[in-house]
């Protein structure tokens, strides 16, 4: 086998292993039998909640295990048909499996993605929180570059995004905005930002044109289906009503209507106020409040699967993930997985998906990848 289709074959195949991890392939087949004989009851439908829970897994399943196995023939099939090609001398035989194993090592890196995200929320829609850190008018307008950013990576998605809360900062950015992003994946892609972005650049609100270092905090959890329960004992909640306000300061209206929910035990806080009535605000939060706490569920027991309880700390509030660097040079670095883009304006026009692709990635391998800190 030449150099060039190795090369390929050793992509398809680190492609397909990673995939198999991820699935934990003797279970995961198990689990698709399981679930075939269980759609063969004509007693599932007499639930259809849990039915469409039951058909639900059952495609993601199927679908990844089957983009597993057609691969492998696949790539089987070119490498039978360059080694015939070999064997005869025939050049243009040998060139066109090679273009069809050009062409399924790229497949395999796409499809790869999508079976990562086979998580149990990974398909729902997500909320996205945007907090400034300290630093006051700088980190606050970081932070609105940061909402602006994960808008466009939505727009680009095709993805539907409402503002759910906002709270503008003193003089220009904002101080804290939460984005409720709809659509297919949504969570399973947007997971993987949550922790402490960090910009250096010369600060457009420094007279002498000094550079600067600024932080603000992406955190995001998923959007819960119906079905799913989460108990909340009542007096472990503090609620409080406020008046909402707008971008620059305005007034949405002239009534406390935004509410803000405290979980006491946990310290977990979701607030809303994109509407007027301050009942649906309350209802909106307490959807927020059970959606982070159904994420602190998974994110306990995605640390039990990898073996170490320190997840959160990796993946979390204080863990910065990646660099931002306008000045003196133009670089976004991620500091987990060590991907970098040397255009950082397309990268905060929304190209996150390179950087969304190697995360979901190391999530299943646990390799970290050593890199320079930006100074």
């Amino acid at each position: 086998m030449r150099a060039e289709g190795q090369a390929h074959i050793d992509r398809i195949e680190a492609a397909l292993r990673l995939v198999r991890k991820f699935l934990d392939w003797d279970r995961a087949v198990r689990r698709l039998d399981e679930l075939n004989a269980r759609v063969e009851d004509p007693k599932l439908w007499d639930d259809p909640k849990q039915a469409e829970a039951v058909m639900r897994e059952r495609r993601r399943l199927e679908a990844s295990i089957g983009t597993v196995n057609e691969i492998g023939q696949e790539m089987a099939d070119a490498i039978e048909f360059i080694e015939l090609g070999e064997m005869e001398g025939d050049d243009a035989t040998v060139s066109e499996g090679l273009a069809s194993l050009a062409a399924l090592s790229a497949r395999a890196d796409a499809d790869k993605i999508q079976a990562l995200l086979a998580g149990e929320a990974d398909a729902n829609d997500a909320y996205l929180e945007v907090h400034a850190g300290a630093g006051g008018t700088e980190s606050q307008d970081w932070a609105e570059m940061l909402q602006r950013m994960y808008g466009r990576w939505a727009e680009r998605h095709g993805y539907k995004v409402e503002l759910v809360d906002y709270h503008a900062g003193e003089a220009a950015g904002i101080k804290s905005a939460t984005l409720l992003i709809k659509g297919e994946n949504a969570y399973g892609y947007a997971k993987t930002e949550s922790g402490v972005h960090r910009l250096v650049r010369i600060s457009p609100y420094d007279s002498s044109a000094r550079r600067h270092t600024s932080f603000s905090s992406v955190w995001v959890y998923p959007v819960i289906d119906d079905d799913i329960e989460i108990e909340i004992n009542p007096s472990d909640l503090k609620i409080d009503t406020y008046r909402a306000s707008g971008a620059g300061g305005q007034h949405v209206n002239t009534t406390d209507s935004a509410v803000r929910i405290t979980h006491i035990p946990t310290g977990i806080i979701a607030a809303s106020q994109n509407d007027r009535s301050q009942h649906k605000n309350r209802a909106t939060a307490m959807n927020m409040l059970k959606a982070r706490l159904y994420e602190a569920e998974l994110a306990k027991r995605e640390a039990v699967t990898a073996g170490e309880y320190q997840a959160k700390t990796e993946i979390g509030w204080g863990h910065q993930i990646r660099s931002y660097v306008l000045q003196p040079y133009q670089q976004v670095k991620d500091l987990r997985t060590g991907v970098v883009s040397t255009n950082p304006g397309d990268v905060l026009d929304g190209a996150l998906d390179p950087f969304m692709a190697a995360a979901l990635a190391q999530r299943v391998t646990g390799e970290k990848v050593a890199v320079e800190d930006d100074d």
